[in-house]
């Protein structure tokens, strides 16, 4: 370790950061656990053990999605309802004009495809090195790959988003204005 972050104040720095880590993040506290163990925490070091660094996300187009999906579908008010007081007649008949204007903002905006493509309750083979990020285990998750399991669902992926441009100016954060009849 160079002797600049050897300081008394830079290892306090570190212990703050590596702390708060090891309470949010689960596979780094175990890579710390085995280091302090004297364990190697597994292949590639505790490097591997990392999750990606994460990045801030532009809130811009979530909430152009959103301002999209209260145009078309009100999803927003059908949210804020209060859906006990109707009956389930009347709840159906709302959800069926949230569903369709959603569904055409979902088709109008985005490029939809399923992650994987063999049907819902199918056997599949999970190999060394699966997209973690694209396939999600659950259940009995115990050991190391291959996992052999039964396809729950599909998944979805966006291959293209179509969302259209943005008067300079205009505050997104407002997702639907007041009206006011005169």
């Amino acid at each position: 370790m160079a002797e600049s972050s050897s300081s008394a104040f830079s290892r306090l720095a570190l212990a703050f950061s590596a702390g708060w880590q090891i309470i949010v993040d689960r596979r780094f506290a175990t890579a710390v656990a085995k280091l302090r163990s004297g364990e190697q925490p597994g292949p590639g070091g505790a490097a591997a053990a990392e999750r990606p660094l994460l990045r801030e996300v532009e809130p811009n187009a979530a909430l152009q999605l959103l301002g999209l999906l209260q145009q078309e579908g009100r999803f927003i008010d059908f949210l804020e309802e209060d859906v006990a007081a109707y009956t389930d007649a009347e709840v159906g008949a709302a959800t069926r004009i949230v569903h369709e204007g959603c569904k055409r903002v979902l088709r109008q905006h985005f490029t939809v495809e399923a992650v994987r493509t063999e049907p819902e309750g199918t056997r599949v083979t999970l190999s060394q090195g699966f997209d973690a990020s694209s396939t999600r285990l659950t259940g009995n998750v115990v050991g190391e790959p291959p996992f052999n399991g039964r396809l729950a669902h599909k998944g979805w992926r966006v291959t293209e988003v179509k969302l259209p441009k943005v008067a300079a100016g205009h505050d997104l954060l407002v997702i639907t204005p007041a009206e006011v009849e005169l």
